[in-house]
């Protein structure tokens, strides 16, 4: 029987940037590269699938023998039924049967999951949530999204969809989601939802980072909407703890560098749980950006 190849290929494909990394058998990193995500032109999806097959290939010239697992981590869901993308924030995927074109391509299996669930993985292995038997991981920035790992493996669900914490519709007349539903946790606990929401009380725009820095400073306006995100990430993240009791959750994503989600928002997580002295740790990743790659590394075949 031939050994598996001690080489793995991890790719994160985001909405701005494709990552490569190689990682040898110690997981000591080889190579990592980046290159932007195309965004324009009439056949978006070929262009993302020629970028990524182009960074495989090139991460595979670093291999002894060019023997190593692929696997990719992508801002969708492929369906277990048809193994097409689904739910995808990048819409060109949506319906493509990328991993079987990514397969074709480069004439080897390729392992796909979504981002969320890589970033969760990494993090269970090697980050924040390593030792703790049950991780709920939140990515927070233009989309939210989310993750769960049992015993350092991903729960994926009977559709593949656990852990999609961010289209759980929370507000019946809420602001509309790119999923079709109302109110989405990800309208109210994403920048992009932050930044919204500033724009319909106040009729101007700010970023989600000028808006939490502006409400430190003391200014009334964004005092109000950063409350109510921490309010909205209270009630959500404390239903999480409710529903699922996971032994740490591990927050990800541009938002995560908040400081008082940690301290306010975890406080108010706690108040909206189902007990009377919830512990639950509600912490910040140790991985950075380096989690989605990682983990998409390490979910290869």
């Amino acid at each position: 029987m031939t050994k598996p190849s001690p080489y793995r290929i991890g790719i994160d494909l985001g909405g701005t940037k494709i990552e490569v990394v190689l990682l040898d058998g110690d997981h000591h990193t080889i190579l990592r590269e980046r290159t932007p995500t195309p965004r324009h032109g009439a056949d978006l999806y070929t262009a993302i699938l020629d970028a990524t097959v182009h960074l495989a290939k090139h991460a595979l010239d670093h291999v002894p023998g060019g023997e190593s697992t692929i696997g990719i981590g992508i801002p969708g869901i492929i369906d277990p039924g048809s193994g097409r993308v689904i739910n995808a924030n990048a819409t060109s995927l949506i319906n493509k049967a990328f991993r079987a074109d990514m397969a074709q391509r480069l004439g080897r299996p390729v392992a796909m999951d979504n981002d969320a669930d890589c970033f969760t993985l990494a993090e269970s292995l090697a980050g924040a949530g390593k030792g703790y038997p049950m991780v709920f991981g939140i990515i927070m920035g233009t989309g939210v999204g989310g993750g769960l790992c049992f015993n350092n493996h991903i729960f994926r669900g009977r559709h593949g969809i656990a852990g999609e914490w961010g289209h759980m519709a929370v507000v019946p007349d809420g602001q509309p989601c790119f999923c079709g539903n109302r109110g989405c946790v990800e309208t109210l606990l994403s920048g992009t939802g932050m930044a919204a929401a500033y724009q319909r009380a106040h009729g101007r725009s700010l970023t989600a980072e000028t808006i939490v820095t502006k409400a430190r400073q003391g200014d009334a306006d964004c005092r109000v909407i950063f409350d109510n995100f921490l309010e909205d990430f209270g009630r959500c993240v404390g239903g999480i703890i409710s529903l699922l009791d996971p032994h740490v959750i591990v927050l990800g994503g541009g938002l995560s560098n908040i400081h008082e989600l940690y301290d306010r928002g975890a406080e108010r997580a706690r108040s909206y749980a189902f007990h009377p002295d919830p512990q639950t740790p509600i912490v910040k990743n140790q991985l950075g950006d380096s989690a989605g790659v990682y983990g998409a590394a390490w979910i290869g075949i």
